[in-house]
C-alpha cells in the first residue's frame, strides 16, 4: 500500500516520497520497518486503508513526517514533539557538541527557550556530572521537554521554568533584589516543580533551582528569523512550527540583544554563553556579546562553512 503512496507523493514534489510514505504508512499501522518488510504483501482492511490516507493526507497538506509522529531525532535520542515546540534541526547538535565539552566538571547549565529540552537533555545525557535548568515562555513546550527529560534519565537533574528569557529565573542578584519570590513565581504549571535534593530536605530558593551562585555555562537556540521571512518559510515550518520559536523580531536579532545585556548577571566568573545563530548573523551578533563586555567572542562555522555558534567568555 504505501507504494502507492510514494506515487502519490512524487507526482506531488515531495522529493522523499519513498522515505515518507513507508514511514507514515508503518506508523498508521503500527509496525516497524522490519515489519513493514516482512508483512508487504498481507491483505490490509479499510480501516487500516482509512488510517493510512488520513495520515497521508496531513503530509499532503504540507505537515513534516516528524510532526505527524510525533518525535524526532536529536543526537541520538527521539524527542517528542507538540504543537508548542520547533522540531529540532540537525545543525543544533553543534552547540551540544560544544556545550558538553566546555561545561566544567560538575557544571551547572540555563538553557533559554527550551522547546523539546532537545539542547540540555542531550548536554545532561552525555554529561552524568551536569545539572541544568530550562526556560520556555509556553508552559505546554515545557510539558514537553520535561516528558523527553523522563524518557532520557535525566528528569532529577534538569529543572524547568515557565517565564520570558530571564525573567522566568528571579531579579538578578547583582540588582541587590532577593532570590526567592521570583524563582517561586517562575515556576507556572503544575507538575513542573524542581525535583527535591537526593537527601529529601528543602533547599532555599536559589539553591533549589542550582543557581545561587550562578551558572557555568548558559545555552540557547532563539528564534533568529526576521518577522517578514517567516512568511516566505517552506510550508511545513510556517504553517507548523510555532512562531513564537521561529520569529526574531524585525531584524531577527531581539533574543540576541536580550541574552547578551542579562546572561552575565546569571554567569559564575568566567562562565560562558552559547548561542546558535543564522548563517549571516556572525559578525553582527559576535559584536552584541563584545559590546556588553563579554571576552574570547568567537563565531563558529559549521560543517558547510556556515556561521552557527557564537560564543563569549565573561571578563573575570
Amino acid at each position: 500500500m504505501w507504494r502507492g503512496w510514494r506515487d502519490v507523493l512524487a507526482r506531488l514534489g515531495f522529493d522523499s516520497a519513498a522515505r515518507d510514505a513507508k514511514l507514515l504508512t508503518g506508523h498508521a499501522l503500527g509496525l516497524s520497518t522490519l515489519d513493514m518488510a516482512l508483512r508487504e504483501t498481507d491483505p490490509v482492511t479499510d480501516v487500516q486503508v482509512t488510517a493510512v490516507a488520513a495520515v497521508l493526507q496531513r503530509r499532503m497538506s504540507g505537515e513534516s513526517v516528524a510532526r505527524i509522529i510525533g518525535e524526532r531525532e536529536f543526537y541520538g535520542l527521539a524527542f517528542g514533539l507538540n504543537a508548542a515546540t520547533l522540531e529540532p534541526r540537525p545543525e543544533t547538535e553543534m552547540l551540544v557538541d560544544l556545550a558538553i565539552e566546555r561545561l566544567p566538571q560538575g557544571g551547572r547549565l540555563l538553557d533559554l527557550g527550551t522547546g523539546t529540552g532537545c539542547i540540555p537533555i542531550s548536554i545532561l545525557a552525555n554529561r552524568a556530572d551536569a545539572h541544568g535548568v530550562a526556560v520556555d515562555l509556553s508552559v505546554e513546550a515545557l510539558a514537553a521537554a520535561r516528558e523527553n527529560a523522563r524518557r532520557h534519565g535525566v528528569l532529577d537533574r534538569l529543572s524547568f521554568l515557565a517565564g520570558s528569557w530571564f525573567d522566568a529565573l528571579a531579579p538578578s542578584p547583582l540588582r541587590g533584589e532577593g532570590w526567592g519570590e521570583g524563582f517561586s513565581a517562575g515556576v507556572h504549571a503544575e507538575g513542573l516543580n524542581p525535583s527535591p535534593a537526593p537527601s529529601g530536605r528543602p533547599l532555599p530558593s536559589g539553591e533549589r533551582w542550582g543557581v545561587a551562585n550562578g551558572f557555568d555555562l548558559i545555552v540557547s537556540n532563539p528564534p533568529y528569523i526576521t518577522s517578514a521571512v517567516v512568511e516566505t518559510l517552506e510550508p511545513e515550518v510556517k504553517d507548523f512550527d510555532p512562531r513564537l520559536a521561529l520569529d526574531g523580531g524585525p531584524d531577527g536579532l531581539a533574543p540576541y540583544r536580550i541574552i547578551a545585556a542579562e546572561a552575565a548577571h546569571w554567569l559564575k566568573p568566567g562562565g560562558r554563553v552559547m548561542v546558535e545563530i543564522g548563517y549571516d548573523q556572525g559578525e553582527v551578533v559576535r559584536a552584541l556579546f563584545a559590546a556588553a563586555g563579554f571576552g574570547d567572542v568567537t563565531v563558529r562555522q559549521d560543517l558547510n562553512g556556515l556561521d552557527r555558534v557564537v560564543s563569549a567568555h565573561q571578563i573575570l
